[in-house]
């Protein structure tokens, strides 16, 4: 009589007229296929951090194709502002142009980043209470990764910064949301090759 475990390693080993195939199979990673014989795991796929995501149409974008946004294109190509811009609401309008950073196309650009420098230029006192609401639209911009849209949102930080004094220490407790996607690049050092 055989013993089971005789029985048991006769059935593994292969017949003896069969032909030894060298071939593997390409099987994913973590599924019964991979515990097969004659079988290659492919390794699990890369996490690319640093792809640009392609930005997602804005809130800016809605309300200027329907002409609520207090500004326009005068006929020397520049922003011209359809009320003055010291009795604009900035709770308002400041967050819906600081969405348009996202944009790439060239007239929603332009009236986004003109109308921010605008605005921290002419009514700086009243950028302060804003703080809170601008921080949602920041990091959406810098989420999307894209090059251009990441140096542009960086200087309108610098500006909005430099436009009153208390504006850097608001910034503060809100650095727990912009500061990761910026923490991805610090090694980078304007190296686009890797």
């Amino acid at each position: 009589m055989v013993s089971g475990k005789e029985f048991r390693s006769t059935i593994r080993q292969p017949l003896p007229g069969a032909p030894k195939s060298k071939e593997c199979r390409i099987v994913p990673a973590f599924t019964i296929q991979a515990l097969q014989k004659n079988t290659c795991i492919l390794p699990p796929p890369k996490c690319n951090v640093l792809k640009p995501r392609p930005p997602k149409s804005t809130q800016f974008r809605v309300h200027y194709k329907r002409g609520e946004l207090p500004i326009a294109l005068d006929a020397n190509r520049r922003l011209s502002w359809k009320v003055d811009i010291h009795k604009l609401d900035y709770h308002h309008y400041l967050p819906m142009f600081f969405d348009g950073l996202c944009e790439t196309e060239a007239p929603y650009k332009l009236f986004a980043e003109t109308a921010i420098y605008d605005m921290l230029t002419y009514g700086p006192h009243k950028v302060f209470p804003c703080i809170p609401q601008l921080i949602i639209p920041l990091k959406t911009a810098l989420n999307t990764k894209s090059k251009a849209i990441m140096c542009t949102v960086l200087k309108v930080m610098q500006a909005l910064v430099k436009c009153d004094d208390m504006v850097g220490e608001a910034l503060v407790p809100y650095y727990r949301q912009l500061l990761p996607v910026l923490n991805l690049y610090k090694e980078r050092n304007g190296e686009t090759n890797k």
